[in-house]
C-alpha cells in the first residue's frame, strides 16, 4: 500500500514480514525495482534518515538494512555463489540440476587432485621435479617442455595404470587464494617435512590449511639420506597436530623419501593412492559440458590470456565457449603438459587453454556455455555485480563487535580465531588461556591458527576463508598487509598485555563490550643511517613510507616485522638542521626517541594515537 513516509515523501511500505531479496553492492535503483518504488522518493527518505546517498550508489547491509526496517521490508542479502546461481539460471543452466541428474551408472573414477605443501628449504619442489623425471609417459614424450601450472602422471598400482594429478605450484599461498575464491580444487594435501630439521612455523601453517579445508593428508619425510635425520622424530612430533602414523596406530600414512636421490617416490604415490581410494569416493561425470577451477593464468606476449585449466566434471573440447570469472572467450587449442596438442580433457585432466579474451584470477571456477555470444553476457553480468559490490561502502566480515548480533540471529556460533605472536610460548600461553574461557554451550571458540611472526597475506586469506578474527600479540603487519586485511574487511587486532586480549574475547563472547581508546597509525618512517649526537643521543636518518611522522607523537620500532619497543616518543624531529612539527611521506627526517638508543639501519618506526571509539 502507499502511505506518507518521512518527510510526506509517497512509498510503498511492508507489512513487516515482506523479504526483498538483494544481491551485495546493489543501489537504491535496485531496491526501489524490487519494491516497485520511486528511486528519487527513497533516496529521500534515506536523508531524513541521516545518510546521504545517490540512486546509484552501492549501498552496505546496514544502509539497506535500516531503510527497510524504516518501510516494513526484511532485507536478505543474497551471497555470491546464491547471486551467480541465479545469474546463470537467467540462462538456463541450472548448476543443482545437473548434479542431482547424475545417477550412479553416469558417474567413472577419477584421478586423485594432489597439492605440496610444507616449509621453506624442505624440499617441494625437488618432490614435484623427482615426481615429474618418475613418471613412465614423461618419459617417452622427452621430458617436460612447458610449465602449465598442474600436470598429470600415470604409473601402475594394483596392477592397473593410475593416473595423478599434481597442482604444480607449491606451497599453502595458492591453496588458499583458492579456498578464498570458494574453490575446493585439492583431494589430498602431501605435507613434506625435513627429516633433519623437524616441524617448523610454515609446515604447520600448511597442515593447518590442509586441517582446515578438510583434506586428508600423507605425510612426506624427506631428506632422510641426510646425518642427522631423525624420522620418528618427526612422526612424535606430528602426533600434536591430530596427524597420528599408522604404525603409531593411527590413520595418517608416513613415506620417508629423498627427493634428491629419487627414493621413495613410488612409494609415496602408492600412498597418495591408497588415500585416496580408502578415504575419497572419487568419481565424476564426463558425459556433459565441462565444469572446472581456473589453476593459473597470465598474460603470454605472442598467444595472449592463457590459463591452466583443472577440468572437474564434464568434457572440455577445443570450440567450446567458455565463461571463467569475469572472462570468457573460446577454447582455440589445448596443450597437456608436454607441449602436445590434445582435443579433449576429462575430469581431473589439467591443460593449458588458449582462446580467452581476458585474463581470469586463480581459483575462477569454470564452465562451458552453449555458445559465444551467452558467454560473453555472463561475464559481463558478473563483472558488473563484482564491480558494483567493491563499491559498497563496507565489506567487514565479522568483528569482535558484531560479533553478539550475529550470534543472537543464530549467524554463527563458533568465533574463529587467527593467533601471531613474537614467541611460540606468548602464542601458546594465549591460546591456553583463551580456550579456558568458559561462556556456556551456545558458543565455540576455535583457534584454526596459530603462529610466531609479522601478519602476512596467507593470515588474512585464512582469515577470509574460514570468517576468522586475527590477534596480533607483540607483532604487527608485514609489507602490503594492511592493506589486504581492509580491502578483504578482516577484523585484526594488536595487544601488548595477554589479560587484554583476553578481557576483549571473553567480553565478545558474553556480549558486553565497553566503549575503548582506539590505536589510530599516523605514520611510518624507515631508518636509513644512525648518526650519534652528545647531546640528543641517537638520531635515525630516516625516510617517511607513509602517512606523517609527528614530534610527540606516541611510536614503537618494528624489526623485521617485530616489535623490539613500545611506548616511545618522538622527542625530536628535523628537516636537516631546523625543528619539524611533522614530516609527510616520501620526505626525509632525523628523528630522536629520547633515552632509546638501540636503533639499526632497516628499522621501522611507527607512530600512532589514542582516539576514544564507541563500541557499537
Amino acid at each position: 500500500m502507499q502511505a506518507p513516509s518521512l518527510g510526506g515523501v509517497q512509498v510503498p511500505r511492508g507489512d513487516g514480514k515482506t523479504v526483498v531479496r538483494l544481491r551485495h553492492g546493489s543501489s537504491l535503483n535496485d531496491f526501489a525495482d524490487k519494491i516497485d518504488a520511486n528511486p528519487a522518493s527513497l533516496v529521500t527518505v534515506l536523508f531524513h534518515l541521516g545518510e546521504m546517498a545517490t540512486a546509484t550508489q552501492s549501498l552496505d547491509e546496514d544502509t539497506f538494512g535500516t531503510l527497510a526496517n524504516e518501510l516494513g521490508y526484511i532485507i536478505e542479502m543474497v551471497s555470491a555463489e546464491e547471486e551467480d546461481r541465479e545469474l546463470l539460471g537467467a540462462f538456463d543452466i541450472d548448476l543443482d540440476a545437473e548434479l542431482a541428474d547424475e545417477s550412479d551408472d553416469q558417474l567413472s573414477a577419477r584421478p586423485p587432485v594432489v597439492t605440496v605443501m610444507g616449509h621453506v628449504d624442505h624440499g617441494k619442489t625437488k618432490l614435484l621435479d623427482a615426481i615429474r623425471s618418475a613418471d613412465v609417459v614423461a618419459g617417452e614424450a622427452g621430458g617436460i617442455t612447458q610449465h602449465i601450472g598442474a600436470y598429470q602422471i600415470h604409473t601402475e598400482h594394483e596392477g592397473l595404470e593410475r593416473a595423478v594429478t599434481f597442482i604444480d605450484t607449491p606451497g599453502h599461498e595458492a591453496f588458499t587464494a583458492m579456498r578464498a575464491r570458494g574453490a575446493q580444487v585439492t583431494d589430498i594435501a602431501i605435507l613434506v617435512v625435513a627429516a633433519d630439521d623437524g616441524v617448523m612455523p610454515q609446515t604447520v601453517e600448511a597442515l593447518n590449511h590442509a586441517q582446515s579445508a578438510g583434506v586428508p593428508i600423507v605425510v612426506a619425510v624427506n631428506k632422510v639420506d641426510k646425518e642427522g635425520a631423525n624420522p620418528d622424530k618427526i612422526r612424535q612430533q606430528l602426533t600434536e597436530y591430530n596427524l597420528v602414523a599408522e604404525e603409531y596406530g593411527g590413520d595418517t600414512m608416513f613415506v620417508e623419501i629423498s627427493a634428491l636421490q629419487r627414493m621413495g617416490i613410488d612409494q609415496l604415490i602408492e600412498a597418495v593412492l591408497l588415500t585416496a581410494d580408502a578415504a575419497l569416493d572419487l568419481r565424476a561425470n564426463a558425459d556433459k559440458d565441462a565444469r572446472g577451477v581456473a589453476v593459473e593464468a597470465n598474460l603470454d606476449k605472442g598467444r595472449g590470456a592463457v590459463a591452466t585449466v583443472l577440468v572437474q566434471s564434464g568434457t572440455l573440447r577445443v570450440g567450446d565457449a567458455i565463461v571463467a570469472g569475469t572472462a570468457h572467450g573460446r577454447v582455440r587449442a589445448m596443450f597437456d603438459e608436454h607441449g602436445e596438442t590434445v582435443s579433449e580433457a576429462t575430469p581431473a585432466r589439467p591443460v593449458l587453454v588458449l582462446g580467452l579474451a581476458s585474463v581470469p584470477r586463480a581459483g575462477d571456477t569454470f564452465l562451458v556455455a552453449p555458445d559465444e555470444r551467452t558467454a560473453r553476457q555472463i561475464a559481463e553480468k558478473r563483472e558488473a555485480a563484482e564491480r558494483a559490490a567493491l563499491l559498497a561502502k563496507r565489506r567487514k566480515r565479522i568483528s569482535l563487535e558484531d560479533f553478539t548480533s550475529a550470534l543472537q540471529q543464530g549467524k554463527v556460533e563458533t568465533l574463529n580465531l587467527v593467533l601471531k605472536g613474537d614467541v611460540s610460548g606468548a602464542v601458546e600461553a594465549l591460546e591456553d588461556a583463551l580456550l579456558k574461557i568458559d561462556v556456556g554451550e551456545e558458543v565455540a571458540l576455535r583457534v584454526i591458527h596459530r603462529g610466531v611472526g609479522a601478519i602476512t597475506q596467507n593470515d588474512v586469506n585464512l582469515a577470509t576463508v574460514d570468517n576468522a578474527i586475527i590477534l596480533g600479540f607483540n607483532v604487527k603487519y608485514a609489507e602490503r598487509v594492511e592493506d589486504l586485511a581492509d580491502r578483504e574487511g578482516v577484523d585484526v587486532r594488536f595487544y601488548s598485555v595477554i589479560y587484554q586480549a583476553i578481557d576483549d574475547v571473553e567480553s565478545a563472547l558474553k556480549g558486553m563490550l565497553k566503549p575503548e581508546y582506539e590505536e589510530v597509525q599516523l605514520g611510518t618512517a624507515e631508518v636509513r643511517e644512525i648518526f650519534r649526537s652528545s647531546k640528543f643521543g641517537n638520531i635515525a636518518g630516516s625516510l617517511v613510507r607513509s602517512g606523517v611522522i609527528r614530534r610527540n607523537a606516541k611510536a614503537r620500532v618494528l624489526r623485521n616485522g617485530t616489535m623490539v619497543a613500545e611506548n616511545l616518543s618522538i622527542e625530536s624531529l628535523k628537516r636537516f638542521k631546523d625543528d619539524a612539527t611533522e614530516v609527510r611521506d616520501g620526505y626525509e627526517c632525523g628523528i630522536g626517541l629520547g633515552s632509546y638508543n638501540d636503533l639499526r639501519a632497516e628499522d621501522v618506526i611507527e607512530t600512532y594515537e589514542m582516539q576514544e571509539k564507541p563500541r557499537s
